[in-house]
């Protein structure tokens, strides 16, 4: 901007020429102080000489009475008691009335208030930083004496072209670190796998490194960033740095103003900000509570409270869902827990809240994943919650007629299967559940529940970034009480970190590929559905800290 510095015209950045408008301004009330403070000092001069006639009130009028003249009488008071001569004319020209006691008070009273103002002034002048304070406060009152809504609103253009115009829609892999590395990929960049491979390295990762959390989404989708204290981030997905599968990713803290002491210890995709979804959060202490996802629709830049967290509780768990959904939790053990979501279990709360208690466990037992049941699933397989229900003994045969869909049982291991949704059947909150799976490795404990289809893939992070991709239905279906299958072949000192669904490309009619062809040639892309699918790194860091005690509702 072009600016007259000095009486001499400069080019200025915004910094500059705040910079160049501060020293104006502690110019100004500098030269105001010292104005105030000249004309204090001259009215205070006065109120001493009027001070000192009063006290002398009876000696100064017999020695004008006995002058010759004025001019006499002026050189006999300079002379006789001291006094200027800017005081000794004011006294002379003092009337009769101010002779009276009240006056009298009322020039002590001015002369007082003007040594407190002297000293007030001579400070502002002596310390910079009273003057700071000074433009603030007047900066905040021209604000308010002016301050009028805005009239004119400024809205995009139709047609106008953004960022995200110009960015295709693809669906994505982000891996976030425990260290805070944080990266995107291409789902393309994994390619289908059979059950029980090695897989492939997803990310350089440090040696006492680990993936913490993988989620898959849509480059146009908002990915929300919740931290152990509760507080809650927003980045667009195509804003997270693009890597390879050697790259070790970018700090987040480049691209969020996350304190040191914080940690991500929950990611999600969203689509929009809708009022009739929900945020479901779960805390490493057992408390659970739901807010409207509306409520997190304007994320400030230094971040947004999502929820209140008791001294020595820590934020672990977010997923979407309705009043319509329900909510399955699993702990280290193999224990899951299958309650409603709707307002009798789980009443909606506002933003800075604590929660109700989610899960009773048993002692060296802690919370590890938490997924969300849509409504359509549990009503497609009522008719077979009942079959399951009426029946006394729960086998492999029963879970392999399931036609889905399932609920996704991990381990640390390496270990996994797929069980009906149907075998876990609704309880009431804060209960103990149900058992998930029998252990077969003798140190082998949970890592995630994850409710999936039969058309969806699957992908496996290792604490040391080695990724696999896999169809869902290579997984075998067996019942809670069976042991599960190898998905995934890991080294001794190495463990499962986190899992996460992706979902079925949409299909495109063969007449619009046709036409697609023809106008653009060579153009193969099809555009894809975004997912809300969101799946976190579950407990493998967290302390083991036993919840406290509530009603069991045992299996």
């Amino acid at each position: 901007m072009l600016s007259l510095v000095n009486g001499e015209p400069q080019l200025l950045g915004l910094k500059p020429l705040l910079e160049v408008f501060l020293d104006f301004r502690v110019e100004t009330i500098t030269r105001r102080t010292q104005y105030e403070l000249r004309k204090a000092q001259e009215r205070d001069h006065i109120l001493q000489g009027y001070l000192v006639a009063l006290e002398n009130m009876d000696a100064i009028i017999a020695l004008i009475r006995h002058a010759a003249d004025t001019p006499i009488a002026k050189q006999e008071l300079i002379a006789s008691y001291g006094l200027t001569e800017i005081q000794t004319d004011a006294i002379l020209q003092m009337q009769l009335r101010r002779l009276t006691a009240l006056e009298t008070d009322k020039i002590e009273r001015e002369h007082e208030e003007l040594q407190a103002k002297i000293t007030d002034l001579e400070d502002i002048l002596a310390r910079r930083e009273r003057i700071l304070g000074i433009i603030e406060t007047e900066l905040g009152q021209i604000r308010d004496r002016h301050a009028n809504p805005r009239r004119t609103v400024i809205e995009p253009a139709d047609g106008e072209l953004t960022d995200i115009s110009l960015i295709a829609n693809e669906q994505v892999v982000i891996l976030v670190t425990e260290y805070g590395y944080v990266k995107r990929m291409p789902v393309d960049t994994f390619e289908a796998q059979s059950r029980a491979t090695r897989g492939k390295a997803g990310a350089r990762i440090k040696e006492d490194d680990g993936i913490q959390h993988f989620i898959t989404c849509c480059c146009h989708d908002h990915v929300l960033f919740f931290s152990d204290r509760g507080v809650s981030y927003s980045l667009r997905a195509y804003q997270v740095p693009e890597g390879s599968r050697a790259a070790q990713g970018t700090p987040i803290v480049q691209m969020l103003p996350i304190p040191k002491e914080e940690k991500i210890t929950s990611v999600l995709a969203v689509q929009e900000f809708t009022d009739d979804e929900y945020l479901v959060m779960l805390t490493q202490g057992g408390y659970i509570k739901k807010t409207a996802l509306s409520a997190f629709s304007n994320i400030r830049a230094n971040g947004l409270i999502a929820i209140s967290l008791e001294d020595g509780d820590e934020l672990r768990w977010v997923r979407l869902g309705r009043t319509s959904d329900t909510i399955l939790i699993g702990s280290h053990k193999g224990m899951a827990i299958h309650f409603k979501a709707d307002n009798e279990q789980l009443r909606p709360l506002g933003r800075p809240t604590r929660g109700v208690r989610a899960m009773n466990l048993r002692d060296g037992d802690r919370l590890v994943s938490m997924d969300i049941l849509p409504a359509q699933v549990m009503a497609a397989v009522a008719e077979e919650v009942e079959d399951v229900d009426s029946t006394e003994e729960e086998s492999d045969e029963v879970a392999a007629r399931s036609q889905g869909p399932w609920v996704l049982v991990i381990t640390a291991g390496g270990l996994g299967k797929r069980v009906p949704v149907s075998m876990f059947r609704l309880q009431n909150r804060a209960g103990m559940g149900l058992q998930a799976l029998k252990f077969r490795l003798e140190n082998d404990s949970l890592v995630s529940l994850l409710v999936v289809n039969e058309d969806e893939e699957l992908m496996l992070v290792t604490n040391r970034g080695i990724i696999i991709r896999q169809h869902i239905n290579k997984i075998s279906i067996q019942s809670r009480a069976a042991q599960g299958v190898c998905v995934q072949r890991i080294d001794d000192e190495d463990a499962i970190a986190a899992i996460a669904a992706v979902p079925a490309v949409l299909e495109v009619d063969e007449a619009a590929d046709a036409t697609d062809a023809s106008d653009a040639a060579g153009d193969d892309s099809v555009e894809v559905e975004a997912s809300d699918a969101s799946v976190t790194a579950d407990a493998m860091a967290a302390d083991e800290t036993p919840s406290e005690t509530g009603e069991a509702a045992s299996e």
